[in-house]
């Protein structure tokens, strides 16, 4: 079978946080406070299928195993699980988020069959105001950090940032954070479920019961002496080029926009996601084509060579370096 770029049906996933925003994109989204769309992933709690073309109705789990490393190309598979590698978000943040961390491969709490969680956020929209946590102020240690959440003074450790559309956050494991209120975000993470929370406003979740904390956990993996998350603005250039906004063992992602026509290719080492943020187009390849709009995630097969995106489009690229 010739390759050809995947679309896939979201998994949406209610949070206590969420709200209908995700709407803007025009999915069909079910009833309550959506707080996530996965738009490709590979996980069990959540396997995206395919909707177009000849693999539709296809789990992204079946078309890896269909179609392997022609597919994926050799960098396409988690070495731990054999999973697709990344997992694809659309996050509406209507309240905050809990204030969390992640752990890294080698932790040794991680779940049977979990990887670790290194992940990027790319904020589509945020309204004034808006901020997020994003690091601990300067010398908090293990110490200072278990005696403020027990005198339940937390939030004096954590540092806020102001937030614009067009902002980027690379967010290694052991990086405490948190998006809040008013910022929708494309997330970009290791194919990874597991998330320890530090603190989360003594709110009830969904059930109405308070939502479990993971304070041992989140302590063991912060990594006090820094992580290596790094932020930036992400304003282009030239039209027709990337630029490289988060860079990492598992993921880079880029940025770009078109004038016209922009020729791309696979190179047949990894697939390329794209997340189309602005604008209105076409993606081409030899066999077909699809309108693009914002809010659409595409899998292109590394083997898929030649294609092109044609319009004025913002987007970013992702792909395993």
């Amino acid at each position: 079978m010739k390759p050809y770029p995947l679309q896939f049906q979201p998994e949406f996933k209610d949070r206590v946080w969420g709200g209908r925003n995700l709407e803007r994109f025009g999915f069909d989204m079910p009833a309550g406070k959506i707080g996530e769309a996965w738009t490709i992933g590979d996980h069990p709690n959540g396997t995206t299928k395919v909707m177009n073309g000849e693999l539709a109705g296809l789990g992204l789990d079946q078309v890896r195993e269909q179609y392997g490393k022609d597919f994926f190309g050799p960098k396409g598979f988690s070495e731990k699980t054999g999973r697709f590698p990344l997992l694809i978000k659309l996050l509406d943040c209507e309240d905050d988020l809990s204030v969390q961390v992640h752990p890294n491969d080698d932790y040794a709490g991680l779940p049977q069959g979990e990887l670790g969680k290194t992940e990027m956020w790319y904020v589509l929209d945020a309204k004034p105001g808006a901020k997020i946590i994003y690091g601990l102020k300067n010398n908090v240690t293990r110490e200072s950090l278990a005696q403020a959440i027990a005198e339940n003074r937390i939030m004096d450790t954590m540092n806020e940032v102001s937030v614009s559309a067009g902002d980027t956050f690379y967010i290694p494991a052991g990086t405490v954070h948190a998006l809040c209120a008013g910022v929708l975000v494309a997330e970009i993470q290791q194919n990874s479920d597991t998330t320890y929370r530090l603190y989360d406003y003594d709110r009830p979740g969904l059930d109405g019961k308070p939502r479990e904390l993971h304070v041992e956990d989140s302590l063991n993996v912060i990594a006090y002496e820094g992580s290596g998350a790094t932020r930036m603005t992400t304003a282009l250039a030239a039209d027709n080029q990337w630029l490289a906004i988060a860079q990492s063992p598992y993921f880079t992602v880029e940025k770009g926009q078109t004038s016209g026509r922009w020729e791309l290719a696979t190179s047949g080492d990894s697939f390329i996601i794209h997340i189309i943020c602005e604008g209105t187009g076409t993606l081409i390849w030899a066999e077909g084509s699809l309108a693009v709009k914002p809010g659409d995630c595409f899998l292109i097969p590394a083997n898929q060579g030649a294609y092109s995106f044609e319009g004025k489009l913002t987007m970013l690229r992702s792909l395993v370096p």
